[in-house]
């Protein structure tokens, strides 16, 4: 269970880093078009990238991973909100950062034998 977990993190990691962060570093036009549909300045794609990358960071060591995942919920709240106002598509575009955000919360159920014991499958 740990290995998978500790792989699921990884790839979640590698997803937040390459596909959605570096775009905002680069000032791609996938981002700064996504900026654009959801109303938000294009000045922030420099901060929205750093705070990607620092709920990554702190997902990613293994004292800090409960805040790591807490912060991204909210990072990823915050995607939700903005997608669900702009009334972008749902299932590809509205939810994806519920999709992302329980990915997120199952590699760390999967990595952390005390949550496993708080929330458990089976009694």
């Amino acid at each position: 269970m740990k290995i998978a977990g500790w792989v699921l993190s990884g790839l979640i990691g590698l997803f937040l880093v390459v596909a959605s962060a570096a775009p905002k570093f680069m000032g791609i036009e996938a981002a700064t078009y996504a900026m654009e549909v959801v109303g938000w300045p294009v000045k922030y794609l420099l901060l929205i990238g750093c705070i990607e990358v620092g709920c990554v960071i702190l997902f990613l060591i293994p004292r800090t991973a409960l805040l790591g995942a807490v912060l991204t919920t909210g990072l990823l709240g915050g995607a939700l909100a903005a997608n669900l106002r702009v009334d972008n598509p749902l299932f590809s575009h509205t939810l994806f950062s519920i999709y992302l955000g329980v990915a997120v919360w199952v590699a760390l159920w999967l990595r952390e034998e005390k949550l496993r014991g708080v929330f458990p499958l089976v009694k």
